[in-house]
């Protein structure tokens, strides 16, 4: 089965077509790796994955369910946001007609600035009861980062983005913030409940900690760990909301060849172990060779190519677009990983797109 469909997928920026009328599927439990020369449309792919921009054309579908799309009677939206405070005015005239008191009316009023305001926080907040409302009206937007959080995925970035001046472990908590059901005034009184769930996250972030090999790090700052330590204390609060589907962005990038198998192994463990379903962008070819259960090609947006990895390696669209070599002539475009590390880490230049 697959965990993520996409269909028909484009993203334009003005006249650039970043990304063009692409299908993808993740079938569940696999590592797939996204590749391509710099330029080729992979980060501006993720991106649209994870909820950051919404696709000129096509849809996804996570979990079975539509996430991504082109928005549907957007228009009808704001009437939503403005009946009830209607429905509330009118039955303030008429109730002021009836009494005829001064006072009625004021609070008339005021109920309906305050019905107003109630319904745009509602509609700014967003909550799972209020798009299932505005789906039943026929109503679509595509979900937002935290609402793809909220449905089972993690990500990391190309560039470390931790918060710097928080430990580890706080680091980790900020990831839990979806599953903990304190509310804010649990946390102002201190609550039995408050308590008891801080506790059980921390045992959870102290677990993940280990095992992403950051164990007895927890009150370290983020910014004073290793440069690799930070890319896993990153994968960590990734794991941290519960991910069905981890999106990693270059986890290996500027790691040397020691840290990249030990990051290699953990991301084969955590689909062993976890049982999650992995997608990653990767430039380290032994990194996506060795541990791809299917691995796509794109090049300037579009996809060029898709099987396991030793069909890509031999693929002559691949060879062309990374070597422009004419594909008589060119040889396998990677070479098959190592079983043990490398003295080197060959990986193939070039940023995300």
């Amino acid at each position: 089965m697959s965990l993520l469909d996409a269909s028909r997928i484009t993203k334009r920026f003005g006249g650039l077509v970043a990304v063009n009328n692409i299908d993808f599927s993740i079938p569940e439990k696999s590592i797939v790796s996204l590749i391509g020369p710099n330029g080729a449309g992979k980060t501006t792919f993720f991106n649209i994955i994870a909820g950051i921009y919404d696709p000129t054309a096509g849809e996804i579908h996570f979990g079975g369910r539509q996430v991504i799309a082109r928005p549907r009677r957007p228009w009808l939206e704001p009437v939503v946001w403005v009946v009830p405070a209607l429905l509330v005015a009118l039955a303030t005239i008429v109730l002021g007609l009836e009494g005829r008191s001064e006072t009625s009316i004021i609070i008339g009023l005021f109920l309906t600035v305050l019905t107003l305001m109630v319904v745009l926080l509602i509609g700014v907040a967003r909550p799972p009861a209020y798009q299932r409302f505005l789906i039943r009206l026929g109503i679509f937007k595509s979900a937002r980062p935290n609402d793809m959080v909220i449905n089972g995925l993690g990500r990391t970035f190309q560039n470390i983005r931790l918060f710097q001046n928080m430990t580890a472990i706080e680091n980790v908590l900020v990831g839990m913030h979806t599953k903990l059901k304190s509310t804010w005034i649990d946390a102002i009184l201190s609550t039995p409940r408050d308590r008891r769930e801080e506790q059980v996250a921390r045992v959870r972030a102290r677990e993940l900690l280990a095992l992403v090999g950051l164990k007895g790090r927890d009150d370290q700052l983020a910014k004073n760990l290793p440069y690799g330590d930070q890319r896993r204390l990153e994968v960590a609060r990734a794991l941290a909301s519960e991910p069905q589907l981890l999106l990693l962005d270059e986890p290996t990038a500027g790691m040397n060849p020691r840290e990249t198998q030990q990051l290699t192994d953990l991301i084969s463990r955590l689909r062993s172990d976890l049982g999650l379903t992995i997608l990653l962008i990767e430039h380290d070819m032994r990194v996506v060779m060795g541990i791809s259960d299917r691995v796509t090609v794109l090049d300037h947006g579009e996809k060029i190519a898709e099987g396991t990895p030793d069909e890509v390696r031999r693929n002559p669209k691949v060879i062309e677009a990374y070597l422009g070599t004419p594909p008589a002539d060119a040889p396998p475009a990677f070479e098959p990983a190592d079983e043990t590390v490398a003295p080197a880490s060959p990986t193939v230049e070039g940023a995300g797109s």
